[in-house]
């Protein structure tokens, strides 16, 4: 009878707990339509809010750029051959291809002078759809050609507003991207406000508007902020679905508008290796994953060591088996940049005395601390790092646990794998701005949407506040909104008057030597005439003359890097015979001689292009200071300068056809 009671007592039990629990039940099932509804309305209206800052930003940040073009040159009343000019070095040779597809009388007509090209490089035809990344530039023009807007635009401004349209949306999608890692939309607008007020080390769009980066950045971001959202636990079939067909579209867009991609590429597949290999994203377990702390690293380290060398491997297979020269420049570019040995290599150096090329300046970082915005970087990333180095520690420690990724003991630290993925993404951008500071507009731009969302994420504020033992759920809320909403409050004081008197102040395009050069060729020289000069001028002497050319600034293919040695020569200790040799055998008929070059003083001695061509020639060097003991004096003076003096050598190879006080054009004669 005992054990019957003692049955009937916990079955009793039982039931009248179940019986509890299923009132509790029914009462929770009353109160929730209406504590649902609540939330959704309120979801929906911070979603309805939120976006439509984020629309708002974006096109006032397009607007905003827009103008400050206009501005700076008055776009609107300068002459066609001004405004071309504008378009300097590469991105006028860019821009040539977009007018060249307008001026076809068909597009058929248009395809076949892009795909069988034989005036960007003289005696050769090339395909340029092939050879460069213009597919954005051949879209514009059909797309020009098929709206009813020819009345209403010119081409020009069709180009750049789309340009700027850009823009608007790679604000809005670093918005997008701060928005999702921290929850708040607070974040996103931090995020355009820091990227608006470090204009100058976030973007050069409004003075290189057909750079490859403006077409391609927009897309990178877009991917960016396409995969933080796809890295989140439990989606809907649906919206994984179309985060993938979104993350597809904007990588092949990006690939397809940037010469340098696959670098970026690379990057993003380091770090998506280096997530998976620490359990930090949601992903099958592996053999890699198994075994104690030292024996997954050893197995980690030789896994990243084997990837690494088949990957090299492979690349000098295909290369050897297919003649693949083009990026043979910048593995020396590289070699002598990080210091494995010096060279006198005429391309590497090239690279290495340029300003892009080099390290980040020092005074980037008082710029961005002006804004706040590299002090809150600074307190986000050493937070998110530290964080980030337990749950790694942990993971790599324990594989045998069966607890869900990115999480630490009992929940002790919390790191989301969209967050983990972009602290990577950070870290690597981190480290090629500072290496090279061409890049550091991929660095700065993210930098602004990693270091809004830490200032709003409910994640980061527990952390510090655990920390120094002050946790209160309270206090939270109350960092994650006030911190932001005064940075904010304060970036409106300091920088709003100055961008206004940005935008007050008129300036105008004036270089009335180049665009004296520009009409003399349109008006003396034939339609075929061959023209040989430096990369930069001869891009916008075929822009604006439609002339053929020697060389151009599309750097990527080694031809054209030997064929740039030689037309440079015009520059170096050479006699008159050779060069004219030089420049006969790709079809010269006529050579631009620049001052600013010949006499370059903007560079320090070994850095200036007539001294790479004289290291490169085994010649000794002009000026005070060292040579290398093995350089020899040259057997000919420089031949910019020699020319000048109109000697019975020079006029019997060269003719002065026009000077101003910039350029001197020579004629080429035709004997041999």
């Amino acid at each position: 009878m005992i054990s019957i009671r003692q049955r009937k007592g916990v079955k009793t039990t039982e039931v009248s707990e179940d019986y509890a629990a299923q009132e509790a039940n029914v009462k929770l099932g009353n109160e929730l339509p209406s504590g649902y509804t609540t939330r959704r309305l309120w979801k929906l209206l911070s979603f309805t809010v939120g976006g439509t800052i984020a629309l708002c930003i974006g096109l006032l940040t397009s607007v905003y750029l827009a103008t400050l073009h206009e501005n700076d040159l008055w776009f609107s009343n300068i002459k066609e051959v001004e405004r071309e000019i504008s378009f300097r070095t590469e991105c006028g040779l860019y821009y040539s291809y977009y007018k060249q597809m307008l001026q076809a009388p068909t597009l058929m007509q248009g395809f076949h002078g892009l795909i069988y090209d034989n005036k960007t490089e003289s005696m050769r035809t090339i395909n340029l759809l092939q050879r460069m990344n213009i597919y954005q530039e051949v879209f514009l023009s059909i797309l020009y050609r098929v709206l009813p807007i020819q009345k209403y635009l010119e081409p020009v401004y069709f180009y750049i507003y789309t340009l700027f349209g850009l823009q608007a949306i790679y604000v809005t999608a670093l918005y997008t991207t701060s928005w999702l890692l921290s929850g708040t939309w607070l974040s996103g607008l931090l995020a355009a406000f820091w990227y608006v007020t470090n204009r100058i080390d976030t973007t050069r769009v409004e003075f290189t508007i057909p750079l490859r980066e403006n077409w391609a950045l927009p897309f990178f971001a877009i991917q960016i902020a396409a995969i933080t959202y796809f890295l989140r636990p439990n989606l809907q079939p649906l919206s994984e679905r179309l985060t993938l067909l979104a993350i597809f579209i904007s990588t092949f867009l990006f690939s397809l508008t940037w010469q340098f991609n696959q670098f970026m590429m690379l990057m993003q597949a380091l770090v998506l290796f280096t997530l998976d290999s620490l359990d930090m994203l949601p992903a099958v377990k592996k053999n890699l994953k198994t075994g104690n702390f030292l024996n997954r690293l050893g197995k980690l380290l030789l896994h990243l060591f084997a990837v690494l060398c088949l990957t090299l491997f492979l690349n000098n297979i295909i290369k050897k088996i297919l003649n693949l020269k083009s990026d043979e420049h910048i593995f020396k570019f590289l070699k002598a940049k990080f210091g494995f040995g010096a060279t006198r290599d005429f391309d590497a150096n090239l690279y290495l005395c340029e300003e892009a090329f080099g390290l980040l300046p020092f005074n980037t970082f008082g710029r961005l601390s002006d804004t706040l915005l590299f002090y809150a970087y600074i307190f986000v990333l050493s937070i998110t790092v530290m964080a980030a180095l337990a749950v790694a520690f942990h993971n790599l420690s324990d594989s045998t646990s069966q607890q869900p990724p990115g999480q630490m003991g009992k929940c002790t630290i919390l790191l989301k794998p969209e967050t983990a993925y972009n602290l990577i993404h950070t870290i690597l951008f981190g480290f090629l701005a500072l290496s090279t500071m061409r890049m550091k507009y991929l660095w700065t731009s993210h930098m602004c949407v990693f270091a809004s969302f830490g200032l709003c994420s409910p994640e980061i504020w527990e952390l510090l506040l655990r920390s120094i033992r002050l946790y209160n759920p309270k206090r939270i809320c109350i960092m994650r909104y006030s911190v932001p909403i005064l940075i904010l409050l304060y970036l409106c004081y300091k920088f709003w008057p100055g961008m206004m008197d940005e935008l007050s102040e008129l300036r105008e395009f004036y270089d009335p030597d180049t665009v004296e050069l520009m009409n003399w060729i349109n008006s003396n020289t034939p339609r075929k005439a061959v023209f040989a000069g430096s990369m930069q001028l001869l891009a916008g002497v075929k822009l604006c003359t439609g002339r053929t050319l020697t060389n151009h600034p599309h750097y990527e293919d080694n031809s054209l890097r030997e064929r740039t040695k030689a037309v440079y020569q015009i520059y170096a200790k050479r006699s008159p015979e050779d060069v004219h040799a030089l420049l006969r055998s790709f079809g010269a008929d006529y050579v631009i001689l620049e001052d600013s070059i010949c006499y370059e003083r903007r560079h320090q001695r070994g850095c200036r292009l007539r001294d790479l061509l004289d290291i490169a020639n085994g010649h000794m060097m002009d000026g005070p200071g060292d040579n290398d003991p093995d350089l020899k004096l040259a057997g000919h003076p420089r031949f910019c300068e020699e020319i000048k003096r109109n000697l019975p050598p020079y006029t019997a190879y060269f003719t002065r056809v026009f000077q101003n006080k910039t350029f001197h054009v020579y004629k080429l004669s035709r004997n041999k």
